[in-house]
């Protein structure tokens, strides 16, 4: 134990200062943003075969505006709606948002845990011609809703950070990458009032297409790389995860219930690009998780995106702000 203690000490001290040679934290400081952001869930369908044109369902979905927050070792953000156009609204519908997401960003893995409703679509119906300036076909009684969880450990933390290129706690100093090994588990409730597809006959795209309740609940196990490449203090992240994913499915039609199982890939992607120095720090990042399943003649494709815009300023802690989270907890 007097032997190997030591050693553990010195090997604590080579990762530490391994990781402080790619990684620069900033333990001391605070920080403030403005964001802009763009939170989307829309869905397509089209026949299994993929012999007709696609139908893609959208919501009218606005911008949103607000402030974040990096204190007491925790991020926080808020941000409002942006109110439509009165033009936008005739063109494509209106649409109502519930959209919860925690992202929980690590030095050795990253999750998202959210919830999302989404209701009022307009329809982009590739077989439907649509004048210029005429309204697109509208379904205020579509809704979708989608929660779940995703996870990804980062196999190469000491030298890479996956942070830094998203919400910018810490701050790459060299370009590297690493692998991502992690899973999701995700349930998805699309419904109407009647069926969903109402621009095309009964039947158009098979058996399946009168569907007016559809539940999926997924369970994948995925693997992938993220890669930053570092140019001063400028930076480009992308990242690819995807994986198997086995897809328990129930829909409904007027007539019947069915249900399903099948087995294939869901894919993740995130891309940012921006700038980090000590103090200031900007960038616009999007990410986006689709999924497709079939049922019957039918196959449905289901996407959820954000897109993000930041620029903020990192500030020295002083008083109170030196505290961390857990200093307010009971003891």
């Amino acid at each position: 134990m007097i032997i190997l203690l030591p050693l553990a000490v010195q090997a604590q001290e080579e990762t530490d200062s391994l990781r402080a040679y790619y990684i620069e934290e900033f333990p001391d400081k605070f920080m403030v943003w403005p964001v802009l952001k763009q939170r989307d869930l829309y869905f397509t369908l089209r026949d299994r075969n993929q012999q007709k044109s696609r139908i893609n369902y959208s919501p009218n979905n606005s911008f949103t505006f607000g402030i974040g927050a990096y204190l007491f070792d925790l991020l926080l953000e808020a941000s409002f709606a942006i109110p439509l156009s009165e033009k936008s609204k005739s063109t494509y519908g209106e649409s109502s948002a519930r959209d919860f997401q925690a992202n929980i960003l690590a030095k050795k893995f990253a999750a998202d845990i959210f919830y999302q409703k989404y209701s009022g679509f307009y329809i982009d119906d590739r077989s439907v011609n649509i004048p210029p300036g005429a309204s697109y076909p509208q379904r205020p009684d579509v809704s979708i809703r989608n929660t779940g969880l995703n996870g990804a450990y980062v196999l190469n933390h000491r030298k890479f950070s996956l942070r830094s290129a998203f919400n910018y706690i810490d701050r790459q100093l060299h370009s590297r990458g690493s692998p991502l090994i992690g899973g999701a588990l995700t349930n998805t409730t699309l419904q109407a009032d009647s069926a969903v597809i109402s621009t095309r006959p009964p039947g158009d795209l098979g058996s399946g297409s009168d569907f007016r309740v559809l539940t999926n609940t997924t369970l994948a196990i995925t693997g992938g790389y993220s890669y930053t490449f570092i140019y001063k203090n400028y930076f480009i992240n992308g990242t690819l995860v995807t994986g198997p994913g086995k897809h328990w499915i129930r829909y409904e039609t007027d007539s019947v219930d069915e249900f399903g199982e099948m087995t294939n890939l869901i894919t993740t992607i995130r891309l940012g690009i921006g700038y980090n120095s000590d103090r200031v720090f900007a960038g616009i990042s999007y990410s986006a998780q689709s999924r497709s399943i079939n049922f019957d003649d039918m196959r449905l494709i289901t996407t959820t995106s954000t897109m993000r815009a930041v620029i903020g300023y990192r500030f020295n802690e002083f008083g109170f702000l030196k505290k961390r989270a857990v200093d307010f907890l009971p003891r």
